[in-house]
């Protein structure tokens, strides 16, 4: 028998415009060519026509496609990941300058199967987009690397633009929500960065729509704001496929909207709040966000 939860329907304001004009078709042939991988397509993104047809924007997703944790959220595959392709950010530099990328955002599987969770190889990408795209701005999107501080030293050394690490769901929900990460750890693993690198601004992200409450919510915005994290976004869950965990409820725009004003509230520099908002959503517009903010402390 059919549980509640299956019934619960996806509103009219979820609908995605699909545009398959030749920005996407360019890109989309560039990474097969160049051999990579895009979260964009992996996690099943609801943006990628937006970002790929219309502002030319892509998270390259470093590392492989198999991931080591198998959250249940997530439509990244998991399993046993393949030997390191130590070529790929040399492959990831040359994609950016062709695409004349002005920020590029940098995501990895988890690798819990290196001792340093693939932060050298995150580092190295970091340096050849510096090498040969001077003036892009770059934000990378780490797992927490198994909460090993020299792993996140050494990204943290290479000096992106922006840190992005997400929290996914209120404290009551991770261990359901999420495999091996704790929420105390991710928390951790943003204060840490801020401590390393004070001027870098830092930023995470929750799902909602997983049965947590405002009141969960607004804690997680305390607690980010706790540990000096810069910038928010908020989005609802969207289930990828039947094996993952179910949606439980739909947030109106008008309560995404209402969550976006009282994080601001709160003291963020740039929220983005909205049923299709990812991690990485309008990211060109945040590190411009955040910069501006750093210029008005200093």
């Amino acid at each position: 028998m059919a549980t509640k939860e299956e019934y619960v329907r996806k509103p009219e304001w979820l609908k995605i415009k699909l545009n398959t004009n030749e920005n996407y078709t360019d890109l989309k042939k560039m990474m097969r060519e160049k051999n990579l991988n895009t979260v964009c397509e992996e996690a099943k993104c609801p943006n990628i026509h937006e970002c790929w047809a219309v502002r030319r924007t892509a998270t390259f997703m470093i590392l492989g496609q198999v991931c080591t944790r198998a959250c249940r959220f997530c439509a990244v595959k998991t399993g046993l990941p393949t030997e390191l392709d130590l070529e790929e950010p040399e492959r990831v530099a040359d994609s950016v300058q062709l695409m004349n990328l002005k920020h590029a955002v940098i995501t990895v599987v988890a690798r819990d199967d290196l001792k340093d969770g693939g932060a050298g190889v995150l580092a190295e990408t970091i340096r050849a987009i510096r090498r040969k795209n001077p003036f892009t701005t770059i934000e990378v999107l780490p797992s927490d690397m198994g909460g090993v501080e020299e792993n996140l030293r050494m990204v943290m050394d290479a000096r992106p633009d922006i840190l992005n690490h997400n929290i996914e769901t209120v404290r009551e929900l991770t261990p359901r929500v999420r495999a091996r990460a704790t929420y105390e750890r991710s928390l951790e693993f943003l204060r840490r960065a801020k401590e390393m690198q004070p001027d870098i601004p830092t930023k995470s992200s929750i799902m909602i729509g997983l049965g947590e409450t405002k009141e969960q919510i607004i804690e997680t915005m305390d607690d980010l704001r706790a540990n000096n994290v810069d910038i928010m976004t908020i989005g609802q869950y969207l289930q990828p496929t039947k094996k993952h965990i179910k949606v439980q409820k739909y947030y109106h725009p008008s309560e995404f909207e209402e969550l976006r004003e009282i994080a601001l509230t709160k003291g963020f520099s740039h929220v983005e709040a909205g049923p299709l908002v990812r991690s990485s959503y309008h990211a060109d517009e945040q590190v411009n966000a955040a910069s501006k903010q750093k210029q008005n402390n200093g």
